[in-house]
């Protein structure tokens, strides 16, 4: 629609419902899990019973808050390692294969493209289970043929980290990629006239110009770790991720508990999400 072209007063009363609606719709869950965080309740639902901040702090039988709660912290550490390797492995394996794809000469480029592409597109469900069925083929091949038991091919933290990182891979591809579509190649020609070498080009200059896609693409490629579920649940061994954790006790019945973790995780996605716009901001004003 042209922006310059006269508003009805009816076309701007609908969009200013439907946008309304929209937020609603969006926030409203979020909201309501933030605020039963704090509910003097033994459930995790309304209706609202008081103000309390013992699902955070407690630490009695009947009310164990997160910050004394052993098996949901000991799940968020295990969280918290996956997304840090996942998102270094990401960041690094993303950005070269950003850089290999912007060869002109790089032989078989269009279809190892589409194959990149495919993670995204397989549900993760499937592609949980296919990493699971390969990975114990694997490893019973490796058993009978030469007795020897891998433990990287068993469910456990570094098959999750190995399910994550092969469609987490390709987001972060494709947002360095685009920023690196942007850049100017005779900055690096002139800086090799000058005197400079490849590393010190690269490293000094194209790095730098990537910086900002390449920070925002680890930020999201951690969330985006940190909050997998699909592909996890197959993956997973005796030290379970925080959203197994969750699943598990909301399919068990737990405590306001779960609010609590709820809005500590969207507090800290939230300030992610800030610092990461604040770089960004801060990278074009230099």
């Amino acid at each position: 629609m042209i922006r310059t072209l006269p508003k009805s007063r009816t076309y701007t009363l609908s969009f200013g419902v439907f946008m309304g609606l929209y937020f609603f719709f969006l926030f409203a869950p979020l909201v309501i899990t933030c605020i039963l965080a704090f509910n003097d309740s033994q459930f995790p639902s309304l209706p609202w019973k008081g103000f309390t901040v013992e699902w955070f702090t407690g630490n009695v039988a009947q009310r164990v808050g997160i910050f004394h709660d052993q098996i949901n912290l000991a799940s968020i550490w295990v969280s918290f390692k996956v997304a840090i390797c996942v998102s270094v492995l990401s960041v690094m394996v993303g950005t070269a294969a950003s850089f290999l794809f912007e060869q002109e000469n790089f032989p078989l480029k269009t279809p190892l493209y589409f194959l990149m592409l495919m993670p995204l597109v397989i549900p993760g469900v499937i592609l949980g289970i296919s990493i699971l069925l390969f990975s114990n083929t694997l490893g019973m091949f490796f058993e009978d043929t030469w007795g020897i038991d891998v433990g990287l091919f068993r469910p456990g933290f570094w098959l999750v980290v190995l399910g994550q990182f092969s469609f987490i891979t390709t987001f972060v591809t494709l947002v360095v990629s685009a920023r690196l579509k942007k850049f100017d190649r005779t900055l690096e020609e002139a800086a090799l006239n000058l005197g400079a070498t490849r590393w010190q080009v690269i490293w000094y200059i194209t790095l730098r110009f990537l910086r900002p896609a390449i920070i925002g693409s680890g930020a999201v490629a951690f969330l985006m770790s940190f909050e997998n579920f699909n592909t996890t649940l197959f993956l997973v061994g005796s030290e379970a991720t925080l959203p197994i954790n969750l699943y598990l006790q909301v399919r068990d019945g737990s405590t306001p508990v779960i609010n609590a973790i709820s809005f500590l995780l969207i507090v800290g996605t939230s300030s992610l999400a800030l610092f990461n716009l604040y770089i960004s901001r801060k990278e074009k004003l230099e």
